[in-house]
């Protein structure tokens, strides 16, 4: 059996497994998308609008929209790693590692299905962006789209890596919760970082996922921050090296 096919073999698995689990749709959309709406109509007037790129409701739903997006990629990474634990606990994870198979086949068999996951259930949220005021043109459309997919490669590798040493499911949300929800947090995806203290902003010019939302933010602009847009793309390259490497080279506790 070839390292590729083995990979999109389990790819496959992990697509049907979502199919079966509607509820994970449910949340990981469904709560981003509350967050979105209450925020962008209720608290619109508790930001100064000359912090944002215009004035007024819209500007505020479009600003908030890469970081909610975001957030819809997080909870399938989350999502994504824990079936690790599950097919380690049920016996599946072994019977793979003794196949013929290599294991980089495996590592890349659940990034593309997580990956392709929690990049379809964002770009749901992110189709909205036209009805909230953005100017999209099919360069900028496209920017925004493979920005997403970086973050999502990005975020899915450095769950997986996480839940291969992780043996527990409250452990990994432990995990995952003392690391990407601070990354989120102070990403700017719900206060802007023009606003923010000096020492908030050198966290963020540090944090990936604020990387990664600059670039889906120019490009539903309208426009290409080529240096946000290379630094999603070593974000998403590095979360895809991690999970290979780590799930490839050390023993799953």
């Amino acid at each position: 059996m070839s390292g590729m096919r083995a990979a999109l073999a389990l790819a496959g698995r992990e697509l049907r497994r979502f199919s079966r689990q509607r509820v994970r749709v449910v949340v990981a959309i469904a709560t981003p998308a509350m967050i979105w709406i209450f925020i962008s109509s209720g608290f619109a007037r508790s930001i100064r609008p000359e912090l944002l790129d215009g004035s007024g409701d819209a500007s505020l739903a479009l600003y908030l929209l890469p970081g909610m997006a975001s957030l819809v990629v997080l909870f399938s990474a989350i999502f994504g790693a824990i079936s690790l634990i599950e097919d380690r606990h049920e016996g599946f994870l072994q019977a793979v590692l003794v196949s013929p198979a290599p294991r980089w086949s495996m590592a890349l068999g659940k990034l593309i299905g997580g990956g392709l996951l929690g990049f379809v259930q964002a770009m749901v949220l992110l189709s909205f962006s036209p009805i909230v005021g953005a100017e999209l043109t099919l360069s900028g459309g496209l920017v925004a789209a493979l920005s997403l997919a970086c973050l999502s490669l990005g975020i899915t590798g450095l769950g997986l890596a996480a839940a291969w040493w992780v043996d527990s499911s409250s452990g990994f949300h432990g995990v995952m919760n003392l690391v990407l929800m601070p990354m989120w947090l102070l990403s700017g995806a719900i206060f802007p970082v023009e606003g923010a203290s000096g020492w908030l902003r050198a966290v963020v010019v540090v944090n990936p996922l604020a990387w990664c939302q600059r670039a889906v933010r120019s490009g539903l602009a309208g426009e290409a921050d080529a240096p946000a847009f290379a630094l999603a793309a070593v974000f998403g390259l590095s979360g895809v090296v991690l999970a290979i490497l780590t799930m490839s080279r050390g023993r799953p506790r």
